[in-house]
């Protein structure tokens, strides 16, 4: 509250707001840790894999014991962020986020969240979220990072381009480097993480004038 632009208003904004974060992977442990300390009041969190030793060197939610435990990451990521801040709302989604329970996923609560963010490692599953933020009118918070590359954007539906404006058509199956094919630097999806949850923040707190407006690489 003592950063000159946010104050107890913004704040108190943050702490009535809920962002939705499908994918809890190298970004999504990131921007989720990140949005839970900040004191964001509710936070859905959707995954569908289970941890693994590999997961480790990236994902700072989850841990050796999670691993050996195969726990579903939604669990132990929701079970570090309460931990974190108690006061905070966590929903957390065993799911395979697709076609078919996107909208249901995302609505779960009754009403839409304020904003999505890209917490996932595929081309399908990204433009599956920018096509519910369009529909939704939501924000969506782009994110992606792989070996020693990232990038990230915002895409705000009626005022601004999204994903599909820039890239029409994903790229096809196989044809893009993977984090299973060319591994990711840990610092690199982590950057990208502070990148979309800052970004995050400032839609949460109704801050749009202080939004990126180009695509960060």
């Amino acid at each position: 509250m003592r950063v000159s632009h946010v104050g107890e208003d913004a704040q108190a904004r943050l702490n009535e707001s809920h962002a939705c974060i499908i994918g809890v992977g190298a970004l999504g442990c990131v921007s989720a840790d990140l949005l839970a300390r900040a004191g964001v009041g509710t936070i859905t969190i959707i995954d569908r894999d289970l941890v693994e030793r590999s997961n480790l060197h990236r994902q700072p939610l989850v841990t050796e014991t999670d691993a050996d435990a195969k726990r579903p990451k939604a669990l132990a990521a929701r079970d570090r962020l309460l931990a974190a801040n108690s006061e905070s709302t966590i929903h957390a989604r065993i799911a395979d986020f697709g076609p078919g329970n996107a909208m249901d996923l995302i609505n779960h609560t009754g009403s839409p969240p304020d904003v999505l963010i890209d917490g996932t490692d595929n081309f399908s599953t990204r433009y599956l979220i920018n096509d519910c933020s369009v529909k939704l009118g939501i924000p969506y918070i782009y994110g992606g990072a792989i070996a020693t590359s990232g990038a990230a954007a915002v895409f705000t539906p009626k005022t601004g381009p999204c994903l599909r404006c820039l890239h029409p058509d994903p790229p096809g199956p196989g044809t893009q480097p993977t984090c299973q094919t060319a591994g990711v630097l840990a610092p690199v999806s982590s950057i990208i993480a502070s990148y979309q949850a800052a970004e995050a923040m400032k839609v949460l707190m109704g801050q749009h004038d202080r939004v990126m407006k180009s695509m960060l690489s």
